[in-house]
């Protein structure tokens, strides 16, 4: 059965935002999940990704972070934000927002939050868990740390401060390796760390993985 689909608005602290909602069958309560698209915008592929979510018993939401704005501008200003003030900024603000939009959603379990994120919005993803604690789990894709560096440890560290992570480097496989409608699409890089997404949100977020 198809997930049930619609497109959602909803207020941050300072504008409307709109999302794509998508939900699996039955009441739940389900593990909520925010979707951060990467700089291609809240496209047919993210669509897809919130999607699989759902099949996989997830309430997702996948946040259009240029809504009602200029491409080019949001583009030029989240640079700015990752670069200069990645913790605190007007898009943290609103994927709080996402969340809290998400969390107040039937059938969502407030207590398993998450997100997933591409590119730009992997980047926000770890930029946001730094500073939000109803985020249990997140899966960041060839994201680049926030500024300072010192508000993220990586591997070594994440043992040291017994943080749970599971982190992989594909070898040979590009930039936006996950999204199949890209040339630089790697099959084979893709399906496993799809699976090792959803075994770590199932280990933290309480959803059994349907590979």
């Amino acid at each position: 059965m198809e997930p049930v689909t619609q497109m959602a608005t909803f207020q941050s602290e300072s504008r409307q935002l709109e999302g794509y909602l998508a939900r699996p069958e039955g009441e739940g309560p389900v593990p909520g999940i925010v979707v951060i698209h990467e700089a291609y915008g809240l496209n047919e592929n993210i669509k897809d990704i919130t999607h699989r979510f759902a099949n996989q018993g997830y309430v997702a939401l996948a946040v259009d972070l240029f809504a009602g704005r200029n491409r080019a501008v949001c583009m030029f200003r989240f640079m700015g934000n990752l670069l200069l003030h990645s913790l605190h900024n007007d898009t943290i603000a609103d994927l709080k927002a996402s969340l809290t939009f998400l969390s107040a959603q039937s059938g969502v379990d407030d207590a398993r939050l998450g997100a997933v994120g591409y590119c730009m919005g992997g980047s926000f993803a770890i930029a946001w868990a730094c500073t939000d604690d109803r985020l249990k789990a997140i899966a960041p894709y060839y994201a680049m740390n926030p500024r300072p560096l010192e508000a993220v440890k990586l591997d070594v560290e994440l043992e040291r401060y017994q943080v749970s992570h599971d982190i992989k480097i594909y070898p040979g496989a590009k930039h936006s390796f996950f999204n199949d409608t890209s040339r630089n699409y790697n099959e084979s890089a893709a399906q496993d760390s799809w699976e090792r997404v959803l075994a770590f949100f199932g280990e933290h977020l309480g959803v059994k993985a349907e590979m």
